[in-house]
């Protein structure tokens, strides 16, 4: 439906079929985008694009925080999947059936939900605010307000699903947990994004791209310890400890973004303007 339904929003395209409607009507063949002056090859396309993820990923700070904070997300997100199941049909815990443990999965669903649909409308809302407070200027900052939110409803969903489980409260308990992790998960996700296009407009996608990078590595890998770590602490504990990590990594990177991401911007090749 997206790509039928969907309006282009890259710059560079837009102007390039500009360019090529303006050739057909007036047969001047001069005007031409910048890409298309360039006269670059597909190959020769390709290679910047699969290069740039990784030049931004070892050269500018701000990707580097904002991937290093979405792989932990990510890792933890498949983390807690990996270990869902366990936790309400192992016998030590809810012991229930699969068909009525796979209903939990529901309480992950709504959070994502939750989390996407309020996420959207009220970091447009700030953003608006700030910019009008700003003379009319708005900034990629700007989105960084809600990534507290997400930053605190992230820890806070583990804390929760880990000792409600850990102590055997009722079944509703830990789910609420999931619904706040869940939540804060998309909400750290979007604003994160949002600031990543907003910093690096033309290049936004190989900003995406680094932080997919980073974020994949770490969503194989952090299930792998799953199992060892809550033999070892159990669910509460366990839980506790990437809560605790998740607190540091949070709070430092909204902060970081509020205090320094101007300066780092017009540092940067890469970012807009």
């Amino acid at each position: 439906m997206g790509l039928f339904l969907l309006r282009e929003s890259y710059g560079p395209k837009i102007l390039r079929d500009r360019a090529i409607r303006l050739r057909k009507e007036t047969g001047d063949e001069s005007y031409q985008t910048e890409a298309e002056r360039q006269k670059k090859t597909l190959p020769e396309v390709l290679r910047g694009a699969l290069i740039r993820p990784f030049r931004l990923l070892l050269t500018q700070p701000i990707v580097q925080v904002l991937a290093l904070f979405m792989a932990y997300i990510y890792g933890i997100m498949y983390l807690v999947l990996s270990t869902f199941p366990s936790l309400w049909t192992s016998p030590k815990y809810y012991n229930e059936s699969l068909g009525i443990g796979g209903l939990n999965y529901v309480s992950l669903g709504l959070g994502f939900w939750f989390g996407s649909q309020i996420c959207a409308p009220f970091n447009d809302r700030i953003y608006r605010r700030l910019k009008a407070r700003n003379n009319g200027v708005g900034k990629p900052e700007f989105r960084v307000p809600l990534l507290f939110v997400g930053a605190f409803l992230i820890p806070a969903g583990l804390f929760i699903y880990g000792w409600t489980a850990q102590y055997h409260c009722h079944w509703i308990a830990p789910n609420i947990g999931a619904v706040l992790f869940a939540a804060g998960t998309v909400i750290a996700f979007q604003c994160i994004q949002t600031y990543m296009v907003d910093t690096y407009t033309r290049f936004a996608a190989s900003a995406l791209a680094a932080g997919a990078f980073m974020r994949s590595l770490a969503g194989f890998g952090f299930p792998l310890f799953a199992p060892i770590m809550y033999n070892a602490l159990d669910y509460g504990w366990g839980n506790s400890l990437l809560a605790f990590v998740a607190i540091f990594i949070g709070a430092l990177a909204p902060v970081f973004l509020w205090k320094f991401g101007e300066k780092l911007r017009k540092k940067s090749t890469f970012a807009a303007g």
